[in-house]
């Protein structure tokens, strides 16, 4: 599927990942990953780390699929609010789903810089503003319950909000526990670090297109009828794992990004803080190293990419404008745009681990906003699984019967 379109920031940004190995011969290893965007390179990194002997397998070039189209933005909060995934999930899992999401951005930090991996990162605040008067009362309840978990933020009435961040909005919460990064470069450099010092294989070009349970693993066939034996699969592929499930589990969205031409440093918003709002689907904002201005928003239901693709230059439009509200006195000249597809799941979780009696298939799907803090969560989760070791959060993200929410496909 054509995951995204339009001129990807990543990618123009970075020199292009240039790596062409197809497997061409039978093949055998412990853990085969199927992908190799930032989610199978932080779950390769883990295993290489655990001493686990595994390989990469991705059918595009490295890193070319959802993870070039990514705003990569790592906040804590996940696009479902904790108040209100406690009535979804129950108060112990929606609270230990939050705080794996918090612990998961210095993990993510500390991976970067135990490998040397340049990409960028960098802690930000996030401000989560309210729309409209109304949802003031959703901030204030959020505020209640995550001071009772002993969730970092603060609540920023009206006239704090200006003060401090030059914003009209009624309302927000703000942390300091956000971060921001090129995730691009962070799937490449991570999987690089892993081929130099020869722990790692890694396929490009290599479609898995059918598979089958064997004996103490399973057999895997490419496109050009290559074999692969492994004790383990790791599904790292993001809305496209939908051929290895039993069921569809995620919907399906489009979301379109601009990113402006590059301003003067003094000119941007205080504290280059993450910006995104309470209504639905909600904008969002970032600023990138070279000091342009990245936003986002204007969600559809994905239909088909040609559909996707057609609304680019209104959603061009629209977003500008929104910009603008927040922001009048900054010049936002949009310089690249694009629409991508992701996925979203009925409570805001990924879904980490196997399938209800399949136990040698595990999936790493960071489904919705939180992707890449979920990939680190699910990386970690995997490995600790494959090492023997327990791991409470596997049962928050895991497909326990209650939390399997089918879509029509």
């Amino acid at each position: 599927m054509d995951l995204h379109s339009g001129l990807a920031y990543w990618i123009v940004k970075n020199e292009l990942y240039n790596y062409y190995n197809p497997l061409e011969r039978n093949y055998k290893t412990d853990v085969a990953i199927i992908g190799s965007g930032i989610t199978g390179s932080l779950v390769a990194h883990e295993l290489c780390r655990a001493g686990i002997k595994c390989a990469v397998f991705d059918k595009r070039t490295i890193a070319t699929g959802s993870t070039a189209a990514s705003t990569a933005q790592l906040q804590y909060e996940i696009d479902v609010p904790l108040c209100k995934m406690v009535e979804k999930v129950g108060e112990d899992f929606a609270s230990q789903a939050y705080q794996a999401s918090l612990a998961s951005i210095q993990d993510i930090q500390k991976v970067l810089k135990e490998t040397k991996v340049d990409a960028d990162f960098k802690n930000v605040p996030s401000i989560w503003m309210a729309s409209y008067k109304k949802d003031v009362k959703l901030l204030e309840k959020e505020f209640e319950i995550r001071q009772k978990h002993g969730l970092p933020m603060k609540f920023l009435d009206e006239k704090e909000l200006f003060k401090e961040h030059k914003i009209k909005a009624p309302a927000a919460l703000k942390n300091n526990e956000a971060a921001q990064m090129d995730c691009y470069s962070a799937a490449t450099g991570l999987l690089k670090f892993h081929l130099k010092k020869k722990e790692l294989d890694l396929f490009s070009h290599t479609e898995i297109v059918k598979w089958k349970e064997i004996k103490n693993g399973y057999e895997l066939l490419t496109k050009d009828g290559n074999r692969i034996n492994c004790k383990y699969v790791v599904i790292a592929a993001g809305f496209e794992a939908g051929q290895f499930l039993a069921e569809n589990v995620m919907k399906l969205l489009s979301t379109y990004v601009l990113i402006s031409k590059p301003i003067d440093e003094k000119d941007l918003w205080p504290e280059r803080s993450l910006i995104w709002e309470t209504k639905e689907p909600y904008f969002y904002m970032r600023t990138t190293s070279d000091n342009r201005m990245m936003i986002g928003g204007e969600d559809e239901d994905f239909q088909n990419p040609v559909k996707r693709d057609e609304l680019l230059r209104e959603k061009i439009k629209k977003l500008e404008k929104q910009f603008q509200k927040i922001y009048p006195q900054i010049p936002f000249e949009t310089e690249m745009a694009w629409c991508g597809t992701f996925s979203s799941t009925e409570d805001g979780l990924p879904y980490i681990g196997t399938w209800p009696g399949k136990s040698r298939m595990f999936f790493a799907l960071g489904y919705g906003g939180n992707g890449i803090t979920f990939s680190m969560i699910a990386a970690q989760i995997i490995t600790n699984r494959l090492s023997g070791k327990k791991d409470e959060r596997a049962e928050v993200f895991g497909f326990d019967e209650g939390r399997i929410h089918s879509f029509p496909i």
